[in-house]
C-alpha cells in the first residue's frame, strides 16, 4: 500500500513507565493494520522512573526492527532529542508525537493519506480546524494555548493552524533541514518547526486531530513556559 515508503516514529520520553506500553501497542495496532512499514524510535533522556527498561521489556514482544531504542544518559530537551532520532531513523518519513498518551496513534494513518493527497513535505495535526480538539485541559490551558497560537499568527503569519502542536509527519530531508536551522527550545521549538518549514518553502498539510491532556504525569506547560514562549516568539518574529 505505501509504495516502498517506511515510517520512522520518534518518540522521545521521559518518565513515562506508564504510558510507553499503551502507546507503543497503540502504534503497532494502527500502523501494522494500515499494511505500514515502520519503526519507533524511542529517545529516553535518562528517565529515573524506569522508562528505558519498560522500552527494552517492550522490545522483546514486538521485536528490534520495530522498537529501536536510542536513549540519552539525561535530559537534554526536545530538539536535541529529534536531531539524535533522525541520525538513526532508517524511514524515508518522520513522525514526531508525544508519548503522553495526549497525540492518538489512530490519526497517524489519516496524516499519511494527507501527505499522498497533496504530496506535502509536512502534514500538521491541528487542534484549530474541521473537528479537532482538546480534552482534559482547563480553561487558562486553553486560553495559554489559544493566545499562543493566535499572537504567533499575528506576528508571523506561518500559514498553520496549529503551532505548538508536535504531532506531525515529515519527509525526512525535510525535517532534517528543518531542525538544523532551529535554534529554540522546548515549547517554542514546534512553533519554529512550522516557521522554518514556510521559510524553506515547504508546503504544509492540516488533519484535524482531538488531543487529550495527559492521562499520567503532570503537564509539562507552567507559567514560566508560557513567558519562556512569549520570549522565544519575540525573538523568532525579530529574526525571521
Amino acid at each position: 500500500m505505501a509504495g516502498g515508503d517506511k515510517y520512522s516514529v520518534l518518540l522521545p520520553t521521559y518518565n513515562e513507565r506508564e504510558n510507553l506500553p499503551i502507546i507503543i501497542w497503540l502504534l503497532c495496532k494502527y500502523l501494522g493494520e494500515s499494511n505500514l512499514e515502520y519503526e519507533i524510535i524511542v529517545i529516553d533522556d535518562g528517565s529515573p522512573d524506569g522508562t528505558l527498561e519498560v522500552a527494552k521489556q517492550l522490545q522483546e514482544v514486538y521485536g528490534q526492527d520495530k522498537i529501536v531504542l536510542r536513549p540519552r544518559a539525561k535530559k537534554l530537551g526536545l530538539g536535541t532529542a529529534y536531531i539524535h532520532g533522525i541520525k538513526h531513523a532508517t524511514g524515508n518519513f518522520v513522525i514526531i508525537m508525544d508519548a503522553d498518551l495526549s497525540h492518538h496513534p489512530k490519526f497517524i494513518p489519516e496524516f499519511i493519506k494527507k501527505q499522498k493527497e497533496g504530496n506535502f513535505d509536512l502534514v500538521s495535526g491541528t487542534r484549530y480546524t474541521g473537528d479537532g480538539g482538546v480534552y482534559g485541559w482547563d480553561l487558562k490551558r486553553k486560553i495559554i494555548s489559544r493566545t499562543a497560537n493566535y499572537l504567533t499568527q499575528i506576528l508571523l503569519r506561518p500559514g498553520a493552524s496549529d503551532l505548538t502542536g508536535s504531532f506531525r509527519l515529515f519527509r525526512k530531508e525535510a525535517l532534517q533541514n528543518i531542525v538544523k536551522a532551529c535554534v529554540s527550545k522546548g515549547y517554542v521549538f514546534q512553533m519554529e518547526i512550522i516557521i522554518r518549514a514556510r521559510q524553506f518553502g515547504y508546503t504544509i498539510g492540516e488533519v484535524p486531530i482531538k488531543f487529550v491532556d495527559r492521562v499520567y504525569g503532570e503537564s509539562k506547560l507552567g507559567g514560566s513556559e508560557v513567558i519562556g514562549f512569549a520570549k522565544g516568539l519575540l525573538y523568532l518574529f525579530a529574526t525571521t
